[in-house]
């Protein structure tokens, strides 16, 4: 099982970066064929197919369409540059990847990797159009924040799963994570993903180009102010965290599971409802001075245009991990490890690690490796803290060698029009020193703190 998996990895790469053939194409052919290898019966191979493809399709393509909505409309309005201005000019022009690295890390609280990467867009693309430089400089250390937040923190939903597992604290977790990520991402994200951005510089997608949008300058109307940005982009984060308040008091018994205003709350905290109401108030409140309603239609076909590519490469990158997951690769990883005897803070992080490296899913390898692991946490009655800090060894173990069968490495790949090898060589490894930094922090915590 670890040879087709091992074997299926390579023949992808092969057909993607040698034989050129369409990265969709490839994901799929690879998908069935692997299939068929490992057993699956040939009757259940397209639903196992479709399975993977359409879980991933239902969390990614309502986000990344209405992300990069939002996003074209700040930037042909100008607002993107206006929040580009300010923040440059409150950390300094020197320090630009950092200012955008901090926002997103205070943006990735509440809000999911791909959701955050694509509102985030037009800012990145708007600072890296006026100071030059690759675009990866700036984007890789914005995408470590979101990465490293999504991994580590509640109320993300793989640290709150494994977290529930193990029977930890998450109000603990979330208190001890927030640092951890952000030690973490200083070594692990803004300074490795500054130094890998500035050795590659690829041609970003069209709809965010480095150029001047044929639409009419943003300069030629009234860009709209400071406080309408941040409005829009801290809207999502509001709704959505919320519905993460509510979900928490309605667990806790707090409110009551009936309660009509609870139940709105969650619904507009959802993520995609969430970010529907965004695009709705930006066309509301950037439309008056700038643009008609009626071009809104033609602005926002624009946009979406590009990320169809995206979409549906992202979904076939879903199919390919769905695919390991139910040919039963995963779990030959973790039980090859799972009695070697060796530390439990290490046996998670490598279990997690091959889950991540088979599979693709940081959530999945966060939850599996939590429940695999959780009998020796229970009989080894450890604290709180210690079950947080085996929490982020395993985030850190899910957050390593992002491949070819990661949806998140395919957003990245397009979206900053990187080839899969250029991929590789800058979101696979950042990936990997993100999540050996916060492998290091709380290795280090089990360690030194009784």
């Amino acid at each position: 099982m670890l040879l087709i998996a091992a074997a299926a990895v390579a023949v992808l790469l092969v057909l993607i970066a040698k034989v050129k053939l369409h990265a969709f194409i490839a994901l799929v052919l690879v998908s069935a064929v692997t299939a068929v290898v490992a057993g699956i019966p040939v009757a259940d191979v397209p639903t196992a197919m479709l399975t993977g493809f359409s879980s991933t399709l239902g969390s990614v393509a309502l986000l990344v369409a209405f992300g990069v909505m939002l996003g074209r409309l700040l930037e042909v309005t100008g607002g993107a540059q206006v929040l580009a201005d300010t923040l440059i000019g409150a950390f300094g022009e020197k320090r630009a990847p950092l200012a955008l690295g901090v926002a997103a890390l205070i943006f990735g609280f509440p809000i999911f990797f791909d959701a955050g990467l694509v509102v985030f867009l037009p800012i990145i693309f708007a600072v890296a159009r006026r100071f030059g430089g690759s675009i990866l400089i700036y984007a890789l250390p914005t995408a470590a924040s979101f990465a490293v937040m999504h991994a580590v923190v509640p109320p993300h939903p793989g640290p709150v799963a494994a977290a529930t597992e193990l029977g930890g604290d998450i109000g603990l977790t979330l208190l001890v994570g927030v640092p951890v990520a952000i030690l973490a991402w200083i070594p692990g994200g803004y300074l490795a993903g500054t130094r890998l951005g500035a050795r590659f510089s690829p041609s970003p997608l069209n709809v965010f180009a480095m150029k001047d949008s044929e639409e009419t300058p943003a300069e030629e109307t009234t860009p709209p102010p400071f406080a309408t940005v941040i409005l829009l982009l801290a809207l999502p984060m509001i709704l959505i965290g919320l519905n993460t308040v509510i979900t928490t008091l309605r667990a806790a018994g707090t409110v009551s599971e009936d309660a009509t205003w609870a139940s709105a709350l969650v619904l507009i905290g959802q993520t995609p409802i969430a970010l529907l109401i965004t695009v709705l108030l930006a066309l509301l409140v950037l439309s008056p001075g700038r643009f008609p309603m009626g071009r809104a239609t033609e602005i926002v076909d624009q946009a979406l245009g590009p990320i169809c590519a995206i979409i549906l490469i992202t979904g076939a990158g879903g199919m390919f991990g769905g695919v390991l997951r139910t040919s039963g690769i995963g779990e030959a990883l973790s039980t090859s490890l799972s009695d070697l005897g060796m530390s439990l803070i290490v046996q998670a992080f490598l279990i997690a690690t091959l889950l991540r490296v088979a599979q693709g899913s940081a959530t999945v390898a966060l939850t599996t490796t939590a429940g695999l692991i959780s009998a020796q946490v229970a009989a080894a009655g450890l604290s709180s803290f210690d079950i947080s800090l085996l929490v982020f060894a395993i985030a850190a173990g899910a957050t390593v060698l992002s491949h070819v069968n990661d949806s998140g490495f395919w957003l990245v790949s397009r979206f900053f029009g990187m080839d899969v090898i250029t991929t590789l060589k800058t979101w696979t490894v950042l990936e990997t020193t993100l999540g050996l930094s916060v492998f290091a922090i709380a290795g280090a915590l089990w360690v030194v703190v009784p």
